[in-house]
């Protein structure tokens, strides 16, 4: 049993910066995510594109603003459960929750704050007949471990950065490589789709457009694609077919937790501290509504302040917090570090 002060079900930017808050009001946090990494959206989908709506930074690269906030947070040493989703919530006599994970880690805590994005993301699937016979079988919606397809024939299907990206990563591991898209253009940086024209020069990756997979063949592994361009079917050896059409957003488990939810967001209190319907569940950032909400990072960070506070209450009981700005106080650590202004020295002038 993991124990901790407050529960968040989400590392996107929002989860990691409310590590930051807690940590000042000497709360502890763990972190699920279902996601192998920490970051959510910014660090799976555009760890590379620039953002330029956050505060002091007029432009910071996605995976650059991730890698600040876990810096931030590490000295107050969150802990993560990784590539496992929240699946259920159980209210203890205590008040305390338990939640329990898709493979069965159960996390226990006073608050539990729901930061999850928009939803844990499902990969948008190909309308092809029998493509989940071929689930891992030869056939993923993401790639975790390019390692797997070393000298392997793989096709990847899409139009998109991710398409693009990889097909250009796995040209030098792969065996072969066939792009499938249904259009000529791309919708991409305009260096990834210049670098794919350019392997595809050199015979390194195999473009196929405008064109559909629409067909996959194998016995207990997938073994072949059939791809339709101009109304005329062609088979491709293939050991792997990578649809990459981007993530759906859905509340998941989340859902059936007895939150009110509304167009696939759960309803808060946004005149106090963004708790849901269940005392001690709070929802922060793009996961929640309310009147007027912006799905906005900055958005998330401040519903992320506000709601700690109201933990802090929740855990302390009784107990009077007052506040102190962090350039007079300075910031104590888990882990023993005191970051602090420089002291000003008191000296008479002769």
């Amino acid at each position: 049993m993991i124990k901790t002060d407050i529960l968040i079900i989400g590392a996107g930017p929002t989860g990691l910066f409310t590590v930051f808050e807690a940590g000042l009001l000497k709360l502890k946090c763990h972190l699920i995510d279902a996601l192998a990494q920490p970051g959510g959206q910014l660090a799976e989908i555009y760890p590379k594109k620039p953002i330029y709506d956050i505060p002091g930074f007029p432009e910071v690269g996605a995976g650059e603003l991730v890698d600040n906030l876990l810096e931030q947070g590490k000295q107050f040493q969150p802990g993560f459960t990784l590539g496992e989703r929240a699946e259920t919530i159980e209210k203890q006599e205590d008040g305390s929750f338990i939640v329990t994970t898709t493979k069965g880690t159960k996390h226990q805590a006073p608050v539990v704050a729901i930061a999850g994005g928009l939803g844990s993301f499902e990969p948008r699937k190909p309308v092809i007949p029998n493509i989940h016979e071929f689930e891992d079988k030869g056939v993923a919606y993401m790639i975790k471990d390019p390692e797997v397809y070393r000298d392997k024939k793989v096709v990847i299907a899409g139009g998109g950065d991710s398409a693009l990206d990889w097909s250009i990563y796995l040209a030098d591991i792969a065996k072969e490589v066939t792009l499938v898209h249904r259009r000529n253009e791309f919708r991409g940086a305009l260096d990834s789709v210049e670098k794919v024209r350019e392997l595809k020069m050199l015979g390194k990756i195999n473009l196929i457009t405008p064109a559909e997979v629409v067909g996959l063949g194998g016995v207990d592994e997938l073994k072949e694609v059939v791809i339709e361009k101009n109304e005329e079917q062609i088979s491709v050896e293939a050991d792997a077919f990578i649809p990459l059409f981007g993530l759906s957003p859905k509340l998941g488990p989340i859902s059936n937790w007895g939150l009110e939810i509304e167009k696939n967001a759960i309803v808060v209190d946004n005149s106090l501290d963004y708790q849901t319907n269940i005392p001690g569940v709070f929802a922060i950032g793009d996961v929640n509504t309310y009147p007027g909400k912006l799905k906005l990072i900055l958005c998330g960070f401040h519903e992320a302040t506000m709601m700690c506070q109201s933990a802090y209450k929740i855990i302390n009981p009784g107990k009077r917090y007052v506040m102190k700005y962090t350039t007079v106080s300075g910031i104590d650590g888990f882990d023993g570090s005191r970051k602090e202004a420089e002291k000003a020295v008191v000296q008479a002038i002769e």
